[in-house]
């Protein structure tokens, strides 16, 4: 039977030679189809292909289930989670924090990041938390801790990295709530006022820590590049390295994430979105390697897509790695040649 590639399912022998439209000799008679092969195949710009008559199969899906590895290494990141509340509170309430409880609190969390490498369903798990402001600061404590290990720091360094991420935005707790969970645009004055929580964070953090780089990064991880950033509108080249990967990190947090003014957005447009902003606003070196990082970890995760289509990513396009092949029950579909459709909602 003939069949388009996208159709084309692991287990599908092939009965004919294929062939690139160049007459290039691609994949012999009798291959056993993989998603290696499949993928071949499409690299190679195959349209149709001779296979094994074969049904059908519909298989019904299953009811979502969070891996027993999330399972394991969640409750150090509920009591993470619960920590950086009491941080804001009592920054809040007397100026400062207790040190030591942001490393009792963070120490777990980076000794089971080192055995979850899963950082898409992490970003999923940390997703499910109600409130917004301690799940971001959780979020971007993970996110800079790998990235500076993507980036070849040290094991100390990431750590220091990734605390100072749990700690950037600890200067919210002055910043009335009123303000911060406003719905609608915020007053030129309102927006003023957000944007002193940078500053407020560089002063809580040095009444309670002798740690200038973690206060630096509360104070710079809204700097851009393009000198368009705040407080101080720093060009690149007078922005930390340290605030550069927070400032990924934070972005990437607030865009995936659901607030009062804003609707989560797909993590691979979020990408996409962070890709565009590395010409000019972020820093490209720490943007560029956390998109090479983090796509692999895209593949096998479950997507609904515009056209009400439910799938499994199996792998990146090297033509967009922002549109990638997707199976479904039906077959292969593949984002970057269907223009027409796209992936709605990604889940664990």
């Amino acid at each position: 039977m003939r069949i388009h590639v996208t159709d084309l399912q692991p287990g599908d022998t092939i009965t004919k030679d294929a062939f690139n439209p160049h007459g290039v000799h691609v994949m012999q008679q009798g291959t056993v189809l993989q998603l290696e092969e499949i993928s071949k195949l499409l690299q190679h710009s195959i349209d149709y292909i001779e296979i094994q008559a074969r049904e059908l199969h519909l298989h019904a899906s299953t009811p979502e289930e969070m891996p027993d590895s999330l399972y394991r290494i969640k409750p150090q990141f509920d009591q993470a989670i619960e920590a950086i509340s009491s941080i804001f509170m009592n920054a809040l309430k007397h100026g400062k924090f207790d040190e030591d409880v942001v490393d009792d609190a963070f120490q777990p969390v980076v000794d089971s990041l080192m055995k979850q490498k899963d950082v898409v369903s992490l970003l999923l798990m940390l997703n499910q938390e109600d409130d917004y402001t301690t799940r971001h600061s959780m979020q971007v404590g993970v996110l800079s801790y790998y990235l500076s290990t993507w980036m070849g720091y040290s094991k100390d360094e990431a750590y220091e990295i990734g605390k100072a991420g749990y700690l950037h935005d600890v200067g919210k707790c002055r910043i009335p709530k009123e303000i911060l969970n406003k719905p609608g645009k915020l007053t030129a004055e309102e927006f003023d006022e957000v944007k002193r929580h940078t500053t407020y964070g560089y002063e809580i953090i040095r009444e309670s820590m002798d740690d200038e780089l973690t206060a630096l990064v509360a104070l710079q991880h809204h700097e851009r590049d393009d000198g368009r950033g705040y407080p101080q509108a720093l060009q690149s080249h007078q922005i930390h390295p340290y605030s550069h990967i927070a400032a990924v990190a934070d972005v990437y947090s607030a865009m995936s994430s659901t607030r009062v003014y804003q609707s989560k957005r797909q993590l691979l447009h979020v990408l996409q979105e962070l890709y565009r902003m590395s010409f000019g606003q972020l820093n490209g070196k720490p943007v560029h390697a956390f998109i090479k990082h983090m796509l692999p970890n895209f593949i096998g995760k479950k997507v609904t897509l515009a056209s009400g289509q439910s799938g499994t990513i199996v792998m990146t396009n090297p033509s967009d790695y922002f549109r990638p092949l997707v199976q479904t029950s039906a077959g292969f579909i593949d984002l970057s040649k269907s223009s027409e459709d796209a992936i709605k909602d990604i889940k664990l």
